[in-house]
């Protein structure tokens, strides 16, 4: 991280303990529970502060938030758009990264992916 501050160190705390995938203002409403004098600007500044340097990912889902996730292993997501779950999926990605390659003579480091559906939950009416 860039420089040390207490409300970063907390906002990265509270989103690091979550595999919810939170928007900005839920991680606000959790940081405040420890700083209670923390604005929702400063809260915002922070993410886009640590999303740049890498430490932290925001995940698009099409749902007009931004959410963000603690964990920046390579890994993709499934999006219900029953109950708006976001959900971790660890699959491989290295074929779809050298198809990429071979069609755009690109050379790919990462490749991540947002599946949208309906979840199982959902599916069966849980």
């Amino acid at each position: 991280m860039k420089n040390y501050s207490r409300q970063r160190e907390a906002i990265l705390n509270v989103l690091c303990s979550t595999k919810s995938h939170p928007t900005a203002s839920w991680i606000y409403d959790n940081v405040r529970i420890t700083l209670p004098n923390i604005s929702l600007g400063t809260v915002y500044r922070n993410l886009a502060l640590l999303e740049s340097e890498g430490v932290i990912r925001k995940i698009p889902v099409g749902d007009n938030h931004e959410h963000f996730d603690g964990d920046t292993s390579q890994h993709s997501h499934f999006y219900c758009k029953s109950c708006s779950q976001i959900t971790d999926i660890f699959i491989d990605t290295k074929e779809t990264r050298k198809q990429v390659e071979a069609d755009t003579g690109f050379k790919v480091d990462f490749g991540t992916y947002t599946f949208t559906g309906v979840c199982k939950n959902c599916l069966s009416g849980k």
